[in-house]
């Protein structure tokens, strides 16, 4: 029945590969189990940035810990989504004590299991993530260094045909834009990274690190090489949603129709949940609430018609409507990640402005992201403190922001509170906006 020993049950895994395939014996467990169990609601919970079987299922463990005690009579089951993902070892952990990660060096090098997750994520692509290692360790100063990483960097995460995830490439750069390529990768990769060292320099003059001179631009560039990376996750957690998850789903409603179906995700898995009700057959109203924690990507992603341009609505507008029930949307001003990091990478994937032509709050507005401001543009959307929509009822339906800075509040530069997603209070707002008792 479970895959690996948890603390809530009965739990199952459901694992995709990149295009969004399931495996099938484990979705077959699933939808049998459901039945055999006699679930009523099933949580089912997608990880953001960590592609380590372990670290995921720890981090639903955790999270999902306090569930049993707080709705001791609900007959819940879960599923953990495992989707192959990256993160960058010197990213904090929802489940590490937060020194280890913060032993990291700052010096812009590959380590080990940086390069590992890189070949996992990026099969076949071993040279290039050499010559990307190579270039970060020796950092020449030439300009012509730093352009060779950006084509170096834009080969390791372009879409390989013909498979699905072509179809997801429109997705990953500004919603309602149209542009076959990121702005980051078109561009000058010398300015581009210029540009990132220059805003994580911003980010830390703030903390305990400061320092003077130029920023120094292979910061940016192994920035530019995260970004890069999570532009690739972005499109791959679209087609895992729609083409994976939301197909999941809808057989799951053909099999036991009666049970009520609860999707949460964090960062990308955020986006991954979302996508899945693009991917929910027609007439499927199982799906009772959605949960999004600090999502990584446009905050205005379920709008219909984008603020700056009317001619265009976000790549998810109306999906909310597929859900019966909230769609509650975590956000939280201490996310420096998608405060700061998020938005300017945003803009860089469509619009040649520059961080010093715009500024940081401007970027914030136009490029923002679900996490660090909620949902916007969506006529109806109601507002709330985590205080509050802990103690109110929350909407039947419809878009509900839900600021959690009161606990998403822990974490250093440039992460910030990402990660700091661990409260019993999140754990409740999940049964509250399902209303699961």
């Amino acid at each position: 029945m479970a895959d690996q020993a948890m603390s809530v049950t009965p739990y199952w895994e459901l694992t995709f590969d990149a295009d969004g395939d399931p495996a099938a014996r484990q979705r077959d467990r699933l939808l049998a189990g459901v039945t055999e169990r006699k679930v009523r609601d099933l949580v089912v919970f997608a990880h953001g940035w960590n592609n380590d079987r372990s670290g995921a299922t720890r981090l639903y463990d955790r999270f999902l810990a306090p569930v049993p005690r707080l709705a001791p009579t609900a007959r819940i089951g879960y599923a953990g989504v495992l989707w192959p993902a990256m993160r960058f070892s010197d990213e904090p952990i929802p489940d590490f004590p937060r020194a280890v990660a913060a032993e990291a060096p700052r010096r812009p090098v590959l380590d080990k299991d940086t390069r590992h997750a890189l070949l996992e994520s990026f099969p076949g692509r071993a040279i290039l993530v050499e010559q990307i290692a190579r270039l970060l360790e020796q950092q020449p100063p030439e300009e012509a260094e730093l352009e060779e990483f950006g084509r170096l960097v834009r080969l390791l995460v372009e879409v390989v045909a013909p498979g699905p995830q072509a179809l997801f490439a429109a997705d990953t750069v500004a919603e309602g834009v149209p542009q076959s390529e990121p702005e980051m990768f078109a561009g000058s990769s010398a300015a581009a990274c210029e540009e990132f060292a220059r805003a994580l320099a911003g980010l830390e003059a703030s903390g305990a690190r400061q320092g003077f001179g130029l920023p120094n631009p292979w910061e940016g560039a192994h920035e530019l090489l995260r970004q890069a990376t999570y532009y690739a996750m972005k499109r791959r957690a679209g087609t895992v949603g729609e083409r994976g998850l939301g197909r999941v789903v809808g057989q799951l409603a053909k099999a036991a129709p009666g049970v009520r179906v609860h999707l949460v995700g964090h960062s990308f898995g955020a986006r991954l949940v979302s996508f899945a009700l693009r991917g929910l057959p027609e007439g499927v109203r199982t799906v009772k609430s959605v949960t999004l924690l600090q999502g990584a990507f446009s905050h205005y992603a379920f709008a219909a018609r984008l603020p700056h341009d009317a001619r265009a609505g976000g790549v998810l507008q109306g999906q909310q409507n597929r859900v019966d029930g909230p769609l509650v949307c975590c956000h939280s001003r201490h996310d420096s990640a998608l405060g700061t990091m998020y938005p300017l990478a945003s803009r860089m994937a469509g619009d040649s402005r520059s961080v010093a032509d715009l500024g940081i709050a401007a970027l914030g507005a136009k490029w923002g992201a679900m996490g660090y401001g909620g949902v916007r543009a969506v006529p109806g959307t109601r507002a709330y403190t985590l205080a509050e929509a802990l103690r109110a009822k929350l909407p039947a339906s419809g878009c509900v922001n839900v600021d959690a800075a009161a606990v998403v509040r822990r974490g250093g530069p440039p992460a910030g509170a990402h990660s700091d997603i661990l409260h019993e209070e999140l754990a409740r707002l999940v049964l509250a906006a399902g209303r699961i008792r």
